[in-house]
């Protein structure tokens, strides 16, 4: 059956029109969603590729300030963010005396808000994805009802109790429940797709920042270690090797 989409939107009265503006409305939304979480994906996934390659040695080797510097000239990158967050706080935290523990605990701790802050970017329009796919075919059913009632508004207008001019109007009026289906099924489709993405990549993200905390811990408690074992030879050259004069002193005189 050839229709023709122009002499059907003609055919509508103003509330079928209604509902197919809506519908129309949410299914750009939804294109626009779906392109601009698909951009970020790409755009998030190539930084961070790219910052780690440059960041993996600086951490590796305790070089904490280069990391820092690095992750300032990445603010796009979202592992930067991650890094600047994490060992920002760690130095903060150190320099203010906390134990090793302490500051990993600390920087953990800001790391955790960094990520919700971050998921909640991520997830940005998914509500519309979501709202769109579970609304769409009752949007569209509600313009196939209300053309029904147009239709038979016709029939009696026309005082005609023909098949042939209530079946065109039914026609018209299905075809709106079928596009509110078009635009529910995709909508489902790719928020399911893009869920599954983000939980991925946040997933990464996860890993990296406990990766990060468990270098920093370790890194500071190693520091520490040094520091102790410098400390404890200091204190011998300086205090043990008196005493042992101090002993030996009386004994060669009573002698």
């Amino acid at each position: 059956m050839e229709m023709n989409l122009v002499a059907i939107w003609h055919g509508m009265n103003n509330l079928v029109r209604a509902v197919v503006i809506v519908l129309t409305l949410q299914a750009l939304a939804c294109i626009y969603v779906a392109i601009d979480r698909l951009f970020l994906l790409a755009v998030s996934y190539y930084r961070g590729r790219k910052f780690a390659r440059r960041a993996g040695p600086l951490l590796a080797a305790g070089d904490h300030e280069g990391a820092v510097d690095l992750a300032r000239n990445h603010r796009g990158s979202h592992l930067a963010g991650f890094i600047l967050t994490g060992v920002e706080t760690f130095a903060k935290q150190q320099r203010r005396g906390n134990s090793a523990a302490k500051t990993a605990e600390l920087a953990g701790r800001a790391l955790e808000r960094k990520t919700e802050m971050l998921s909640d970017d991520l997830n940005k329009g998914m509500n519309i994805l979501a709202s769109t796919g579970s609304t769409a075919p009752f949007v569209g059913l509600l313009g196939t009802v209300l053309g029904i009632l147009n239709a038979f508004k016709l029939v009696r207008r026309q005082d005609s109790d023909g098949i042939g001019t209530i079946s065109v109007a039914i026609t018209e009026a299905l075809i709106v429940t079928g596009y509110g289906l078009m635009v529910a099924i995709p909508s489902v489709l790719i928020y399911n797709w893009l869920s599954g993405r983000l939980a991925t990549y946040e997933a990464g993200l996860a890993h990296a920042k406990s990766e990060l905390v468990d270098t920093l811990e370790a890194g500071a408690a190693t520091s520490a270690r040094g520091d102790v074992a410098s400390s404890s030879e200091a204190g011998y050259d300086d205090q043990d090797v008196p005493v042992v004069k101090q002993h030996a002193a009386p004994v060669s005189t009573t002698a």
